[in-house]
């Protein structure tokens, strides 16, 4: 356990269960909002009953509208938000959905005021370099976030968009929400494979952390052995989720967010996990449909089955979490059988990704702050290309 750490705590309401939303007009008011821009993606926006019902709940407070928000939050669809924004005078965000949307806002917020080229609001990779992220000292809008999925991305500052052909990431503290809101209507709302899907993000990142759990401070490693705790009984649990298993997703995903105000590094605290999320972020860029849950059940097994020698003390952590042995190929076989069995896919092949996208996957695996904040990824190319050959076939 590490002797000397940081911790940093930022305001935020969580309302949970039946009618969490019935809060929603209360928190705008507070904030001083009277004309919010609501962001959702395309589907949702189709039950207009539920827009109504909103709309009530917001107390006639949501001035806007704009569904146009794709997978993965591709920079054109975020241009258009904040054309809508402007047009609508909005003085606040709400963002209805899962990751795609929340980082939506988060970016949406930044791109309206911030002066400036997006080139000079992203965080920037210098040659030979750490990575850096530009200060952004404009305010901004007031956020309100309403979940659909359990989604760790609820609570963050950070974003990763899809712009230009490659990954784009902002970073500001000030777009953090004031609240967030697990409302079971809207996490009904989600089809249930979405929210599976969507869940095993959670799943997978609680299992990663408790690889190095013991090496983290007090205030993470509670975190880390509750989130894991619930994110295990929930997929023991029958799909589709209940209620009660999604809202406890939601309160997993958050300790997830918490482990790293507590000065967990949870992305790029050990290799398994740093190079599983690199790479993963950069094919469901390259491959839009290849879902980020898909990515990692392909990529974390073969990551697994080709650990060096000094990944043991890693290996033993995942073992002992889920019960098991430690030997690689033992793990990445156990994990690959379980996750096929909740629907997912353990090889990238079978997810329409080829060879041919290897370079553009190298490009954007060797530029991502979370997972490689020192630059490290671009003078390990050989052995990322090895990890990606790997999880092609997955075998």
């Amino acid at each position: 356990m590490m002797a000397n750490y940081h911790s940093r705590s930022h305001a935020l309401r969580v309302h949970a269960g039946v009618g969490a939303l019935d809060e929603l007009e209360n928190e705008l008011r507070q904030a001083g909002v009277g004309r919010a821009l609501l962001l959702t993606g395309r589907t949702v926006a189709k039950d207009q009953a539920w827009m109504d019902d909103l709309q009530r709940q917001s107390g006639g407070r949501i001035a806007g509208l704009f569904c146009g928000i794709g997978k993965e939050a591709p920079l054109e669809d975020l241009q258009g938000a904040v054309c809508r924004a402007r047009e609508i005078q909005a003085d606040g965000l709400i963002a209805l959905g899962a990751g795609s949307v929340i980082k939506a806002a988060r970016v949406v917020a930044i791109l309206l005021a911030e002066p400036g080229p997006v080139d000079a609001l992203v965080t920037q990779y210098p040659a030979g370099g750490a990575a850096v992220s530009p200060r952004l000292l404009a305010p901004k809008l007031p956020i309100f976030n309403i979940l659909t999925a359990p989604t760790s991305a609820q609570a963050r500052g950070g974003s990763a968009v899809l712009g230009g052909g490659t990954r784009l990431e902002f970073f500001d503290p000030k777009t953090r929400p004031r609240c967030v809101f697990w409302d079971t209507r809207a996490l009904a709302s989600a089809p249930p494979s979405l929210a599976v899907r969507t869940s095993f993000t959670v799943y997978w990142r609680a299992l990663m952390s408790m690889a190095s759990v013991a090496r983290a401070n007090p205030l993470v490693q509670a975190s880390r052995r509750q989130a894991w705790t619930i994110a295990q009984k929930a997929f023991a649990s029958q799909r589709p989720f209940t209620p009660d298993v999604l809202l406890d997703l939601c309160a997993a995903a958050l300790l997830q967010n918490r482990d790293e105000d507590d000065g967990g590094r949870p992305m790029d605290a050990h290799s398994i996990a740093s190079q599983a999320y690199a790479l993963a972020a950069a094919v469901f860029h390259v491959c839009p449909q290849v879902s980020q849950a898909d990515a990692y059940a392909a990529l974390t097994p073969a990551i697994i089955q080709l650990a060096p020698d000094s990944a043991d003390e890693l290996l033993a952590g995942l073992a002992q979490a889920l019960g098991g042995s430690p030997d690689r190929a033992s793990l990445a076989a156990r994990l690959r059988r379980e996750w096929r069995q909740w629907g997912l896919s353990t090889a990238l092949d079978r997810l329409g990704v080829r060879e041919a996208h290897w370079p553009a996957i190298r490009q954007i695996a060797s530029h991502n702050f979370n997972a490689d904040r020192d630059g490290q990824f671009a003078a390990q190319a050989g052995r990322m290309r090895a990890l990606f050959d790997a999880a092609l076939t997955g075998a």
